[in-house]
């Protein structure tokens, strides 16, 4: 384990230093897998523009910084989707040979078309409340949070880098990377979440940055529902559940 490297994702993110790892950081130890299908000729879409819309993540257990990994990376279902087609990404970590964490990323091809015979998606996970919650906090996400984020996950996706890089793939401006939102999510529940959940979250509006969003985290069913939303407006960024399994 790159101790380094984890305490700069840790402080990016704003997870505390400990002796387990980060519920979200096993995703950046398998990106690079991910990236590997993701540009091998025979993934169904090209990575160019390619969307991340949804993760869904189970801790089975904390997993110690000092113990070894194995992971393992695996295309899941192509569907169709309103906007294009989606494909999902499922990774499987394992310690001492049984599952301890896996998570199922889910990423839409804009315009593209599904592969004769795929299903036609339901709809976009996870629901939340509208108009949002009280907030529990106000974050003030910083201009340069995309490049910071790209140094310590290994995802370099340029929509999250630049201004201008953004823009030439139709976006107003640089967005934050999902993967940070639902990170800082969780690191403000540190402490507060079972032994064995699940989070699943839907990436809904892009997170222009410079920005400032209100997040919420309410109890529910002995866990949170959460919402990252903008300043002003309903349209949520982010919104997912915890659940204990």
């Amino acid at each position: 384990m790159d101790v380094d490297r984890l305490a700069d994702y840790s402080r990016v993110c704003g997870y505390r230093l400990g002796s387990t790892l980060p519920p979200t950081y096993p995703h950046v130890l398998a990106f690079p897998q991910q990236l590997a299908l993701m540009t091998d000729p025979a993934f169904p879409f090209g990575t160019a523009g390619l969307v991340h819309i949804g993760n869904a993540l189970t801790v089975h257990r904390p997993l110690p910084v000092d113990r070894s990994l194995a992971l393992t990376v695996s295309v899941g279902p192509v569907s169709a989707h309103h906007r294009g087609a989606q494909v999902e990404l499922v990774t499987e970590v394992r310690q001492d040979d049984t599952i301890a964490w896996e998570s199922t990323s889910t990423y839409l091809s804009r315009g593209a078309s599904a592969p004769g015979g795929a299903t036609v998606a339901g709809k976009e996970p996870v629901d939340g409340p509208t108009p949002p919650p009280m907030p529990t906090a106000t974050w003030r996400v910083p201009a340069d949070i995309g490049r910071r984020y790209a140094k310590v996950s290994g995802d370099f996706n340029p929509i999250h880098l630049h201004p201008l890089t953004a823009r030439a793939f139709g976006f107003p401006g640089a967005i934050a990377h999902g993967m940070w939102v639902k990170a800082h999510a969780l690191a403000a529940l540190e402490g507060r979440l079972p032994e064995s959940y699940r989070v699943d979250v839907a990436f809904r509006k892009p997170l222009t940055i410079p920005g400032t969003v209100r997040f919420s985290a309410v109890a529910a069913d002995r866990g949170w529902d959460l919402g990252v939303w903008p300043g002003s407006g309903e349209r949520a960024h982010l919104l997912g559940t915890v659940r204990p399994t």
